[in-house]
């Protein structure tokens, strides 16, 4: 099981008592006016992406952690790694991608998570190519993307939805010269 640990949190597998909190986050149409359609998600429906991510972690050995305060032991949200199906013209890929409860917005959380996840695609994973997609007009997850390296790629539309978005990429190469030692 992959933990990883960083001066504020920890970024850990997916447990049962993690289903309500995030189906509170899900619920929230202020967190959730930036994912997919923009329509919040059921207890039900948090539920069974909970379940995919799990399956993911079992299939792919990467996935989206559940992160957890330290201090607090709350859990605010998840950041971590998942295959961008939703948009298949950037497919192969792993995407980087967070979700924060409201109250744990501002405080430099999704840039922390981000950046230990995005050391462990990279380091662990060794992937290649690691991408961040973000809806046109969503300039908070974009300067979280600015601070972890990734640049603006191309502009597109999901299919499923029509939604524009904006694609950021991060390459290997360019993560390891910019790590610091």
């Amino acid at each position: 099981m992959v933990t990883i640990e960083t001066s504020r949190l920890i970024l850990r597998r997916w447990r049962e008592g993690d289903v309500p909190v995030m189906a509170e986050v899900n619920a929230d149409p202020e967190v959730m006016r930036w994912i997919g359609d923009g329509k919040v998600l059921t207890p039900e429906r948090t539920r069974a992406a909970i379940e995919r991510i799990e399956r993911s972690w079992d299939a792919e050995g990467f996935g989206l952690f559940a992160v957890e305060l330290r201090e607090s032991g709350e859990l605010a949200g998840f950041a971590g790694l998942s295959v961008p199906s939703f948009l298949p013209e950037v497919l192969p890929a792993v995407e980087i991608g967070w979700r924060l409860g409201r109250p744990f917005w501002g405080r430099g959380i999704a840039t922390e998570a981000a950046t230990a996840a995005l050391r462990f695609g990279f380091e662990s994973c060794e992937s290649e190519r690691i991408i961040s997609i973000a809806r046109i007009g969503n300039t908070a997850s974009e300067r979280v993307m600015a601070k972890l390296g990734l640049r603006a790629e191309r502009e597109t539309t999901v299919p499923g939805n029509g939604t524009a978005v904006r694609v950021h990429e991060l390459t290997r190469a360019r993560y390891l010269a910019r790590r610091p030692a």
